[in-house]
C-alpha cells in the first residue's frame, strides 16, 4: 500500500507523495512557553512522533522542525504575574517541555527555532507583506489585509460571515479600531509604556502570533513544505491565518498537506482549567502512570478523533501494557538464559510467513491514515506467546521443550521490537528480578497453602495468603480446573 493521510486543506485522505522522493519536511506548531504542557500536548506530540517513526522506517530521510512561542501575551501576563521576564517564564517551561518529552520517549525534533531568535525573519516577512500591499500600519501595529486574499477560510472551511469569533487571534480589543476590516489580524504590536519590546520600522513591539511560525517555517524549511502539523484547534485562526499570510508573500503553497489531531476530553468534556478537569503531563506521570501507559491509551484511538481521557479507560490501557511490557521485554530479561544473541545481526531473522504477514497487516494499518489502533492490535496478537512464555520463566519454570520453543520465538520478539519502536514502545527499564527456581518453589508452596485454606473453607487464610504475595509484587491468576499461576506484578 501507499501512505495515505487525510489532508485538512482538501478536506479527502490522499496518497502522500513528497515534494522530493524519498524526503519529507515537517514543521509542527509547538507550545506556547508560559505554562507546563497539559494532556492535550501529550496526544498531539505522541501522535506526530509515530508519524515521524513511521516515515524513518518506511525509509524517508525526515527533516522535523517545531518551534518554541517565547513571545506571547500569555507569557507576557505570566512574567508579570510573577514579577519576572518573558525570558525567565519561556526559559523555566521550555526545560520542563524537553523533560516531559523525554519521558513520553518522544524524539526531540530535528531544530526547534524560537520566535525571539527569529525576529530578522520575522520583521522581514512582514516588510514584503506591506511592500505588495497585503498588510498595513497603523499607530505602531500592523495589519495582515484578509480581503485581499480572496481564498481566505479555504483551510477551516469558513465563509467570512462565519470568521468574525476568534478571527482577531491574540490582538488586544483596543486594536480593533486601527483594523480597516473586523477580520484582519496583527502582524506586529506596537508596545504599551513599560511592556518589554523588541525593535522594527514601525517602531518598538513584538511579533503578532501566526506571523511567528510563517516566519520559523521559511527560515528552516523553505517557501513551501511536505507536512503542516498540529491540533484541530489550531486550524481556525492561526493555521488559516499562517497560509492567507505566508502564500500572499511568496505566491506559492505553504503546505502540501495539512494533519491535525483530535483534541482531548476528560470524562466526555472538553478539558479546560475552568472546568477544573485539567490535568499536566507532569502531573500526571507523578501520580504513577507510566510513560508507555500513557503513549499507547493515545494511541489506541485514531489521531483525528476526540480522546477521551478516564480513569477506568487509563487502567485498561494500563493492563494492556503490563502484558505487552512483559513480551517486549522478555529478550533483556531472559535473554542469556533463552540463548538469544545480544546483537540482532547474529540472530536468524527470517520471518516465517505469519510473521511476515503480521509485519505486512501493520504497515497496511499505519498506511491507512495512521491507523495506530489496528497496528497495536498487532503488536498484541505477536506478544501473546511471548507473554505466555515470560510468565513460565517468570515463575520458575524450565520444562522440556522450552529451549526449542524459545528458539522459534526470538524472531518473533525481534519482530515485536521493530514494531512496537515504531510506536515508540519499548519495554520499561525498571523491572523486578527474575525468579530462581527457589523463589518459585516457595512461592508455589504458599499456593498450594491457599488452595488448602480455600478446600478447608478458611477463606481469611487464603484471602491473607493472596494479599502478603501482592504487597511481594506477586500477583495470583486463578483458572478454571483449580489451577492458580502467578505473575510479577
Amino acid at each position: 500500500m501507499t501512505l495515505r493521510l487525510t489532508n485538512t486543506l482538501s478536506h479527502r485522505c490522499e496518497p502522500f507523495e513528497p515534494l522530493q522522493p524519498g524526503q519529507v519536511s515537517i514543521y509542527c506548531c509547538g507550545v506556547t512557553v508560559y505554562d507546563l504542557c497539559h494532556l492535550g500536548h501529550a496526544r498531539s506530540y505522541i501522535v506526530w512522533d509515530v508519524l515521524r517513526r513511521f516515515l524513518v522506517w518506511s525509509g524517508y530521510a525526515v527533516t522535523f522542525v517545531q518551534n518554541f512561542t517565547d513571545i506571547d501575551d500569555k507569557i507576557l501576563k505570566r512574567a508579570e504575574e510573577e514579577g519576572s521576564s518573558m525570558a525567565v517564564v519561556s526559559e523555566r517551561n521550555i526545560a520542563a517541555y524537553q523533560a516531559d518529552m523525554a519521558a513520553l520517549h518522544i524524539l526531540p525534533p530535528d531544530r526547534m527555532p524560537r520566535a525571539t531568535r527569529s525576529l530578522e525573519a520575522i520583521r522581514a516577512l512582514i516588510s514584503e507583506l506591506e511592500a505588495k500591499g497585503a498588510a498595513y500600519s497603523a499607530d505602531g501595529d500592523v495589519y495582515f489585509s484578509v480581503m485581499r486574499r480572496a481564498d481566505y477560510g479555504k483551510l477551516s472551511g469558513r465563509t467570512l460571515e462565519e470568521q468574525q469569533e476568534g478571527a482577531s487571534g491574540r490582538t488586544r480589543e483596543a486594536e480593533e479600531a486601527r483594523k480597516r476590516h473586523p477580520f484582519d489580524f496583527a502582524l506586529w504590536k506596537g508596545a504599551k509604556p513599560g511592556e518589554p519590546s523588541f525593535p522594527s520600522p514601525w517602531g518598538p513591539g513584538r511579533p503578532g502570533w501566526h506571523i511567528e511560525c510563517s516566519a520559523m517555517v521559511r527560515e528552516e524549511l523553505g517557501t513551501t513544505i511536505d507536512i503542516h502539523l498540529g491540533g484541530a484547534d489550531l486550524i481556525f485562526p492561526h493555521h488559516e491565518n499562517e497560509i492567507a499570510q505566508s502564500e500572499a508573500a511568496s505566491g506559492q503553497p505553504l503546505a502540501r498537506y495539512w494533519l491535525h489531531n483530535g483534541m482531548v476530553n476528560v470524562g466526555g468534556e472538553k478539558m479546560s482549567k475552568s472546568l477544573g478537569n485539567f490535568t499536566t503531563i507532569r502531573a500526571l506521570l507523578e501520580s504513577g502512570v507510566s510513560p508507555m501507559t500513557l503513549r499507547l491509551f493515545v494511541l489506541q484511538a485514531h489521531y483525528r478523533k476526540p480522546l477521551d481521557f478516564t480513569s477506568e479507560a487509563l487502567a485498561a490501557a494500563a493492563t494492556g501494557w503490563k502484558g505487552l511490557d512483559g513480551a517486549l521485554g522478555l529478550g533483556e530479561r531472559h535473554g542469556a538464559a533463552l540463548g538469544w544473541g545480544a546483537d540482532p545481526a547474529t540472530a536468524t531473522l527470517e520471518h516465517s510467513e505469519v510473521l511476515a504477514e503480521a509485519r505486512g497487516r501493520f504497515a497496511a494499518a499505519m498506511d491507512d491514515d495512521l491507523n495506530t489502533s489496528a497496528a497495536v492490535a498487532v503488536l498484541f496478537e505477536l506478544a501473546r506467546p511471548l507473554r505466555a512464555l515470560a510468565n513460565r520463566l517468570e515463575r520458575g519454570e524450565r520444562e522440556a521443550g522450552a529451549a526449542a520453543e524459545a528458539g522459534e520465538l526470538e524472531p518473533r520478539w525481534r519482530l515485536l521490537r521493530e514494531l512496537a519502536g515504531v510506536l515508540g514502545l519499548e519495554a520499561e527499564k525498571a523491572t523486578p528480578p527474575a525468579a530462581t527456581a527457589a523463589d518459585g518453589a516457595a512461592i508455589q508452596e504458599r499456593i498450594e497453602a491457599r488452595r488448602a485454606a480455600k478446600a478447608a473453607r478458611d477463606f481469611a487464610s487464603a484471602d491473607r495468603i493472596r494479599a502478603e504475595l501482592a504487597t511481594e509484587g506477586i500477583e495470583l491468576i486463578d483458572r478454571p480446573g483449580g489451577v492458580t499461576d502467578w505473575v510479577r506484578s
